[in-house]
């Protein structure tokens, strides 16, 4: 049997921290993931999937994501029901997250329109996390670009 789930997306709201009786950490929040197609009016539209994280993952997770985080969560999905105060049965499906990925760099998204001494350096890093990451969005600096030339590899370099 396969139970795994891989999301990537934004939070709607900060994190929810709480403990258990026993001292037991545990986060929840909800992860905007847009869908890979657009509706009939054209406009792209998104799943508010809820997700739970434990220990010290769920104390990360509270500490460093916030509303617009991007996040990715690998974990698995669960399904759980409970009477509510009508006496109806409720049922709630989550995903348990075994991890918690934070894909932003520290600090984006913050509002920086302030004072920006102390940030003279904050293009050259933002530049450098742009190139280690790759910039598939610049294709002047794609090596792979058709230039016309004929690419130079030898049977020798391919590893099979």
């Amino acid at each position: 049997m396969i139970n795994r789930i891989i999301l990537v997306g934004r939070l709607t709201k900060d994190p929810e921290l709480r403990y258990t009786p026993n001292g037991v950490a545990v986060a929840n929040f909800t992860l905007a993931v847009n869908r890979p197609f657009t509706n009939q009016q054209g406009d792209r539209e998104a799943d508010f999937i809820n997700v739970v994280v434990w220990r010290r993952q769920a104390e990360n997770a509270a500490n460093f994501l916030k509303k617009g985080s991007l996040a990715g969560v690998d974990g698995r999905l669960q399904t759980r029901s409970y009477d509510n105060n009508e006496g109806r049965r409720v049922y709630v499906t989550e995903v348990m997250a075994e991890s918690v990925q934070f894909l932003e760099p520290k600090g984006t998204g913050d509002n920086q329109s302030g004072n920006n001494s102390g940030n003279r350096n904050q293009g050259n890093q933002n530049q450098s996390n742009n190139q280690s990451r790759g910039n598939f969005n610049d294709f002047n600096n794609d090596p792979f670009a058709n230039d016309g030339k004929p690419i130079d590899i030898s049977d020798d370099d391919l590893p099979f």
